[in-house]
């Protein structure tokens, strides 16, 4: 049995926390690791998202304080305007860069990851649109276009085809800035496409070539479906990046020519800061943002029936 002296020097446990205590710290510890980006998103998404719908409900003076409620005015008169024409440019400039993007990107991949000297120097090649900002891509490419002294004309006058006016003719402006579009998207497309390959077992390839396919039938029926998930990832981020060009159009063309190249973020942007009429502004821009949920919705419901993951 202990002594008395040994009882009073022996060390005091400590008392154990209340359990409610501990249950409300662990419940907030995961928030306060993602305030910071919950901070960020609140400040640079959620507020000009309610904002817009706030001033689209209202008449705005120059500087964009609201004035008159309209209610839901601005979206009647988006949908009885050119805002609906626009909206169709922008489909055509979707239909055009998208498909011959993932096209490219994937055919440029294949022939870069076929096991050959001197494929580095194609990569570094192919990815290079990454390193080219829109403003200087499309720069380059107005020079490049330019119906007197630009090199594409002149390369057309050495096989004998007329001079083209690129930018300034509607029936070709939307297709170029498409071309444009289409050689910034590229690298990007490139990249996606040879990361998606490099993760293709080799066991199903060797399988493949065991079993008698070729070329054309492992791409086919191997690869294709092993990168189904990076070709629609890419459709999709392809898809918004369509809905949203703005610097190509900006530079090259302006909106024109007789609005051929207007799309609907550029039709936005003149309402906006060459019209001083933000309330019809961000009634266009929620337009557009609940068109591309939806668009983006039935691309995954149609797009991910065909999609095999591993």
């Amino acid at each position: 049995m202990a002594s008395l002296p040994e009882r009073a020097v022996r060390p005091r446990l400590p008392e154990p926390a209340p359990r409610a205590r501990v249950r409300w710290s662990e419940r907030l510890e995961p928030y306060l690791y993602l305030a910071p980006s919950l901070a960020l998103l609140a400040i640079f998404t959620f507020y000009p998202i309610v904002r817009s719908i706030y001033l689209s409900l209202f008449l705005t003076d120059p500087l964009g304080r609201p004035r008159v409620f309209l209610g839901l005015q601005h979206y009647a008169n988006a949908l009885s305007s050119t805002f609906l024409q626009s909206m169709g440019v922008t489909l055509l400039f979707v239909l055009y860069t998208v498909p011959v993007g993932l096209i490219l990107g994937f055919v440029l991949a294949l022939l870069a990851h076929q096991p050959l000297k001197g494929t580095r120097i194609f990569q570094l090649i192919f990815s290079s649109p990454l390193a080219i900002s829109a403003a200087i891509g499309s720069t380059i490419w107005v020079m490049l276009l330019n119906p007197v002294s630009g090199m594409v004309n002149y390369l057309l006058g050495l096989v004998g085809i007329a001079p083209i006016h690129w930018l300034t003719d509607p029936r070709w402006a939307l297709l170029s800035v498409g071309m444009v579009s289409i050689w910034l998207r590229l690298g990007f497309n490139f990249v996606l496409m040879l990361s998606g390959l490099q993760n293709v077992p080799d066991e199903l390839l060797e399988a493949a070539v065991v079993d008698g396919a070729g070329f054309w039938a492992k791409t086919r029926y191997v690869t294709l479906p092993m990168i189904s998930p990076t070709l629609f990832f890419a459709a999709v981020v392809g898809v918004i990046h369509a809905f949203q060009v703005f610097a190509e159009i900006e530079i090259m063309t302006a909106g024109g020519p007789s609005d051929a190249t207007n799309t609907v973020v550029y039709r936005i942007y003149q309402v906006a800061f060459r019209q001083y009429e933000f309330g019809s502004a961000s009634a266009q821009a929620i337009l557009l943002f609940i068109v591309m949920v939806v668009l983006t919705y039935i691309q995954f419901r149609l797009g991910e029936r065909r999609v095999h993951y591993q």
